[in-house]
């Protein structure tokens, strides 16, 4: 059965922001022997900016580990849940944990620190610029059966960014596959971080998939949120609250607010 909404936020349609680490070790943009202190101090501002403005839940993404990949090393769950202790005791609202593009490594790191809910691909086949995505959705289910970690609620983008859907399975086909496996939320996102979803796609995956949340995972900003939760079940949003809009910058409080202040007029 899956985990209903109002079980992990308090919010009717929840407004999810992102918290992008810095790079993992191993990955290109990692830089040697990192200030810790640095790291953990800029990590604690985004989540403060986030929490003041009002959000209703967070996301801990490896956004920065470019190139991304399928499969995982095990250092990046190791640092995802190091940072994400590291600023426990900031949290004051549900988390999640998104490892791109591994949904089993985002599941392990998401029970080693507490998160509430999962973000990834986790059903489906696509050509993308990381490959062929085709995860195995009874091995991604019974990974959080295995860390009996019933409580992490599992969120599949089943319109990933830079991929397309193999054997032309339509955005309705795809939805209805998600709704009976059991998964806990459908997400519809555009073509590349910060970029808008189609709507679209979101009505198409609801009135395929009526018993579960359908959220809008991209491009969402102060301008649009309003309209957006007349038709998605809640937003996960990035690029639009950070400064300048740019994905890799610190969170500006002000984006926040405004967006917030915009969401809440229509919920």
């Amino acid at each position: 059965m899956a985990i209903p909404l109002d079980k992990i936020f308090k919010a009717k349609k929840p407004i999810i922001g992102m918290v992008h680490l810095p790079a993992s070790p191993g990955q290109p943009q990692a830089k040697s022997n990192p200030d810790l202190k640095s790291i953990i101090t800029a990590v604690k501002a985004d989540i403060k900016a986030l929490q003041d403005g009002g959000i209703d839940g967070l996301l801990f993404c490896n956004e920065s580990d470019l190139p991304y990949t399928t499969k995982l090393s095990s250092e990046v769950g190791a640092w995802t849940t190091f940072l994400v202790g590291a600023v426990y005791d900031q949290i004051k609202i549900p988390y999640g944990v998104n490892l791109l593009w591994d949904p089993i490594a985002s599941i392990e790191a998401a029970a080693g620190c507490g998160a509430s809910f999962v973000r990834e691909v986790m059903c489906g086949s696509f050509a993308s610029e990381m490959g062929v995505l085709s995860p195995d959705p009874a091995l991604v289910a019974q990974a959080r059966t295995r860390l009996k970690a019933d409580q992490i609620a599992l969120f599949t983008n089943i319109v990933p960014e830079f991929a397309s859907a193999l054997e032309g399975r339509t955005v309705a086909q795809r939805a209805k596959a998600a709704e009976y496996f059991g998964f806990d939320a459908i997400l519809i996102s555009g073509p590349v971080a910060g970029v808008a979803f189609s709507e679209a796609d979101l009505l198409e995956a609801k009135s395929a998939a009526k018993n579960i949340p359908i959220f809008a995972n991209t491009g969402v900003n102060a301008q649009t949120v309003a309209k957006t939760l007349e038709m998605a079940d809640g937003v996960i949003s990035g690029s639009a609250m950070k400064i300048d809009g740019k994905t890799f910058n610190p969170v500006d409080p002000k984006r926040v607010i405004e967006l917030v202040q915009a969401a809440n007029k229509s919920r």
